[in-house]
């Protein structure tokens, strides 16, 4: 782990409003039409901390990077249907689901999957990415799972490129042909690595947070 940051399990609540608007800027592409303008204050409402590794300066006052983790039990973003007809109305929230059911992905008990990781600008090139990516295996094994998915757009070179070096491979690749039009990418591959037992010993450079599990 880098000397200039620090990676905790969870988030305290100041942090809320850093790391909704650093996942929506990092996946606007995605999902921001869908989230439209207000997206990140929603969003700030909806994450649950139980899902996250945050990456955070050494003073703990600016969030530096998040990973999403996904189970069965929950997952970072999980909290996206509670309130949306508040947020948007009952129409705007009714369209909002059906299309975030079509990115929808579920997995087994025994997996989990990588719900996302989003690094500050500022904080590029420090390796928080790489080691957002170890905690989340570590937190994989440390749950007794088997593998990690997730799921990479085609347009996201870079993030694809991370994953391979740590030991991803690619298992499938799906088109969205008329639906690009729609989401704005072309297709989304899918990419597994098995939980392995030297993954574990990531968790020990993982502190605390106020909120989380």
């Amino acid at each position: 782990m880098a000397d200039d940051f620090i990676l905790a399990r969870g988030f305290e609540p100041t942090h809320r409003w850093a790391i909704a608007h650093l996942y929506y800027a990092a996946f606007q592409g995605k999902i921001g039409w869908i989230l439209g303008p207000t997206g990140a204050s929603f969003l700030a409402n909806a994450l649950d901390p139980a899902f996250a590794i945050t990456a955070l300066s050494e003073d703990r006052t600016r969030v530096l990077g998040i990973a999403g983790l996904k189970t069965y039990r929950g997952s970072l973003t999980g909290g996206l249907e509670r309130g949306m007809s508040q947020h948007y109305g009952i129409f705007g929230a009714l369209w909002r689901m059906a299309v975030l059911s079509l990115l929808e992905r579920r997995e087994a008990a025994n997996r989990m999957i990588l719900d996302g990781i989003a690094v500050a600008p500022a904080a590029r090139g420090l390796g928080v990415g790489t080691a957002l990516l170890s905690a989340a295996m570590a937190e994989a094994a440390a749950r007794g799972l088997v593998e990690v998915r997730l799921d990479v757009i085609d347009s996201n070179v870079r993030a694809r490129a991370l994953y391979e070096r740590r030991g991803f491979e690619a298992v499938r690749t799906e088109r969205l042909g008329l639906l690009r039009h729609v989401f704005g990418f072309e297709a989304s591959t899918t990419m597994r690595r098995p939980v392995r037992p030297g993954d574990i010993a990531h968790r020990a450079n993982l502190s605390f947070l106020g909120e989380g599990a």
